[in-house]
């Protein structure tokens, strides 16, 4: 089945400290994690994680990447506590604190925030089919601002491929989406293409994961 970022844990109400569970995390991170390590094992730098969601990415993989440095952003206040004690309760000396961040807003403001200008990398996992177009919009025009010349977005969850479905699990998840919100819905390689072709990026890769979902990875 399609998965993505939920709030509440999947065994009950989340431990006093506000460590959120999210079931997708169990299922996805230990696949998702050697796509990562194959460009930034070794490479340091930055790396910028959009809707980071629990935070149980951010730790994940900064522990296995002790050579950069993670920031953490989301705009929800709930997931902002989590990723915090997520965070704390890591101990990790290279996962930033959360950062509150609209990824549809034109301008990111980030050295008001206290973030670098220029990241290595970008990732961003099960966001833009629960979020308006813009949120893709602002996510691939960032990419275009902030990551260093060769510096690679990996963009995590299910998509429609060159318009058609990869799987009947992912046209009834989309469908359902649809139902919950009209400007929700399973993204198309071929509009994110597009999109990326307008802001200076190149995907380079589709890299399937399991449970019918991919990551694509933008080099800008």
């Amino acid at each position: 089945m399609p998965e993505f970022v939920v709030e509440f844990g999947k065994d009950g109400p989340p431990p006093e400290d506000g460590r959120l569970d999210a079931a997708a995390f169990h299922r996805n991170h230990e696949a998702i994690a050697p796509v990562l390590e194959a460009f930034l094992q070794g490479r340091g730098g930055d790396v910028l994680e959009i809707g980071a969601g629990t935070g149980q990415h951010a730790v994940a993989f900064a522990r296995r990447l002790p050579s950069v440095t993670w920031w953490p952003t989301d705009l929800n206040d709930n997931h902002l506590h989590s990723i915090d004690a997520w965070r704390k309760h890591a101990q990790l000396g290279n996962v930033q604190a959360p950062v509150r961040l609209d990824a549809s807003a034109p301008d990111w403001r980030l050295s008001a925030l206290g973030l670098p200008a220029a990241f290595t990398a970008m990732f961003c996992a099960n966001v833009i089919h629960i979020s308006r177009w813009a949120v893709a919009e602002g996510l691939l025009a960032g990419a275009e601002r902030h990551l260093i010349d060769g510096g690679r977005l990996f963009l995590y969850g299910p998509f429609r491929r060159d318009g058609a479905h990869n799987a009947p699990s992912n046209a009834a998840f989309d469908q359902s989406l649809r139902s919950q919100n009209p400007e929700w819905g399973v993204r198309d390689t071929a509009d994110l293409r597009e999109l990326a072709d307008k802001n200076g990026l190149d995907l380079v890769e589709l890299v399937e994961m399991p449970s019918n979902n991919a990551i694509l990875v933008f080099e800008r």
